[in-house]
């Protein structure tokens, strides 16, 4: 089997998550990075998001690699992450070149913050979509693409994990009562305003929450690696939504916090249903920001509910589920009909 998958190889990207899902199955991979189409200078870079509608300016440059990689190399399948600048006429291309085209959809491509013009055809020229949202299904059917399947999103279990040993200042560095992890977008806001007003010990990890004057003080940088586990694990409760515009009914860390250990509240929906049960089985569920504030102050002041579901929820998902990436390759196969080799008889998710 060889794949090549095209994305983001830095360690908390998709694209390395699926490299390390290769890697387990034992199936050939390269990777072709996606950073190469932009410029190193921002001012390029801005003028084609926005003059050029997100078209790259080594837009041809990238999808010629794309072509001279898979003529030398010849994967099985090519699969692409997200809205990646890769051109219609290139999947055309790879068409008759015997090579299967995946993509991993990770972003609603009808929200104006992602779409990009030069994606609408490349859409209709995939032999499948894999999309981790149920809301968007038909859209993309009726749009024109070729065949497209509900795939959720995984974790990577050397990445995901429970970080055994903090020491005593990491302990002292990550331990709050609630988490938010992820940028600040404007459906973030709403949840993270109220939980501050509270009182509770807040952390906000990611981008953007200095803009804002009322969170500044809760925000506590970046995370990824082994900050990233150990600011879940040390949480008391991690909030876990999806964002309106991209229309989530579930998102990437709904499969990777209950990897690291996290005590979860969820954002109600049925995406985040099927993949935890009912309320209290390993999670407890929210839908308005007062609401939020309810089930987070019941878990931080009863020990042993959290407890309860910080196991049941690491059970359901890593050891009684089949939610890794790799999982989601073997799915790719069987909705390809086992073109793919060694895909047979494998649980997908």
């Amino acid at each position: 089997m060889k794949i090549l998958i095209v994305g983001n190889p830095e360690s908390h990207h998709l694209g390395s998550h699926l490299v390390d899902a290769a890697n387990s199955l034992e199936w050939d991979n390269r990777i072709l990075d996606i950073r190469t189409a932009w410029s190193a200078n921002k001012w390029v870079n801005r003028f084609c998001h926005h003059l050029l509608r997100k078209r790259p300016p080594a837009f041809g440059e990238f999808n010629q690699d794309l072509l001279n990689q898979c003529g030398q190399w010849h994967p099985n399948l090519v699969l692409v992450t997200g809205i990646a600048p890769v051109s219609a006429q290139s999947l055309r291309q790879l068409r008759k070149l015997g090579i299967l085209t995946v993509n991993y959809l990770t972003d609603d491509p009808w929200n104006p913050q992602n779409g990009a013009g030069y994606f609408w055809d490349a859409l209709r020229e995939y032999d499948l979509i894999a999309n981790p949202r149920q809301a968007n299904l038909d859209q993309l059917r009726a749009h024109g693409c070729r065949r497209v399947e509900y795939l959720p999103f995984g974790y990577n279990p050397s990445y995901h994990f429970i970080e055994p040993d903090p020491t005593p200042e990491e302990i002292e560095r990550f331990t709050c009562q609630v988490a938010i992890l992820g940028g600040a977008d404007q459906d973030r806001l709403p949840p993270a305003r109220v939980l501050a007003a509270t009182g509770l010990d807040l952390a906000l990890y990611g981008g953007y929450w200095e803009k804002y004057k009322d969170l500044r003080k809760f925000h506590r940088g970046h995370a990824y690696g082994r900050d990233l586990r150990l600011a879940v694990r040390l949480a008391g409760v991690q909030v876990c939504m999806g964002r309106k515009a991209n229309r989530d009914g579930h998102a990437m860390r709904s499969l990777e916090f209950p990897a690291m250990g996290a005590c979860l509240v969820a954002e109600q929906s049925a995406e985040h249903h099927a993949l935890f049960g009912s309320n209290e089985d390993c999670v407890l569920y929210w839908q308005s920001p007062a609401e939020l504030v309810s089930v987070v102050n019941r878990l931080i002041n009863d020990d042993a509910m959290n407890s309860k579901l910080r196991d049941n929820l690491y059970y359901r998902i890593c050891a009684g589920g089949a939610h890794t990436y790799a999982n989601r390759l073997l799915a790719l196969g069987m909705f390809l009909g086992n073109s793919i080799s060694g895909t047979e008889n494998h649980q997908t998710y």
